[in-house]
């Protein structure tokens, strides 16, 4: 039963929650249900607390982040062979991040600054953790306090986000194959990158949202495709990079998602009994 948290299977461990949330529920009203609801209610309070620590010495994390990476650089570790390759995959998070998800925002009437600030702490914690999974706490915490989201949009929307919403991990797919196919010297037509476009979109949705999970999802993918992946080797140091700022969007969509839901359902959702 603890296979699924220890591995980080996040599709997996919706299915557990939801199992022991209907579960929960199904149970008649007696003394013992309370007192479950009530100790679930008080671990989640104190991951919430343990949470709120974290986000206080998180420059500290950020700032040893820097530098090693800074180290690495000068060290030669990152390649300049692929600098094309890289370039293409950077641009195609930035330009989701700061043009087409603040776009959407606009249209549906929300302010992606405000909302940006509200979800920075998430963001912070996504680009240095390089997990949206293990970020999941903190976009929750920073979607309630910063944004007052309303918890049932948030503690039901983002976990599902969480899981199936890759849009870094589905561009990397898409640009790394691509890559790939064509140093391989195979013929790449529109129907070729069409193809590719639905294969890296439904392949997002079953990553697990943790370090270097789209990376493997990726390597698995091509092979499993008789592509060629020596490639995959050259690409790996620079991964690094990519899987930061693929999470930092990846969470970044998310939260989006949550603000214009909650929009949305403000006010069709019934008062919460107190």
């Amino acid at each position: 039963m603890l296979q699924p948290f220890v591995a980080g299977y996040v599709l997996s461990n919706l299915l557990v929650a939801a199992s022991f949330g209907l579960g929960i529920s199904s149970l008649p009203e007696s003394e013992t249900k309370h007192t479950l609801l009530n100790f679930i209610i008080g671990f989640q309070d104190l991951l919430f607390v343990l949470i709120h620590w974290l986000i206080r010495i998180l420059p500290i994390g950020i700032l040893a982040f820097t530098a090693q990476l800074v180290a690495q650089l000068e060290a030669g570790v990152i390649i300049g062979g692929i600098a094309s390759y890289f370039g293409v995959v950077i641009s195609s998070n930035l330009i989701q991040m700061f043009i087409i998800l603040p776009a959407i925002l606009l249209l549906r009437g929300l302010n992606p600054l405000k909302i940006a600030r509200g979800m920075l702490p998430a963001l912070a914690v996504a680009l240095f953790s390089k997990s949206s999974a293990g970020t999941l706490p903190v976009t929750i915490a920073s979607a309630e306090d910063n944004l007052k989201v309303d918890k049932r949009v948030s503690r039901f929307v983002l976990p599902i986000c969480t899981t199936i919403n890759m849009n870094g991990c589905a561009a990397f797919i898409l640009i790394t194959s691509i890559y790939l196919l064509q140093n391989a010297g195979i013929d790449i037509g529109f129907g070729t990158i069409v193809a590719w476009i639905f294969i890296a979109t439904f392949a997002a949705v079953g990553n697990a949202g943790v370090p270097m999970g789209c990376y493997f999802l990726t390597l698995s993918l091509v092979s499993s495709m008789n592509v060629p992946v020596a490639l995959m080797g050259i690409i790996l140091p620079v991964y690094a990079v990519i899987d930061m700022i693929e999470t930092a969007l990846n969470v970044w969509s998310d939260s989006c998602v949550a603000n214009i839901v909650n929009k949305e359902v403000k006010n069709k959702l019934p008062e919460i009994q107190e």
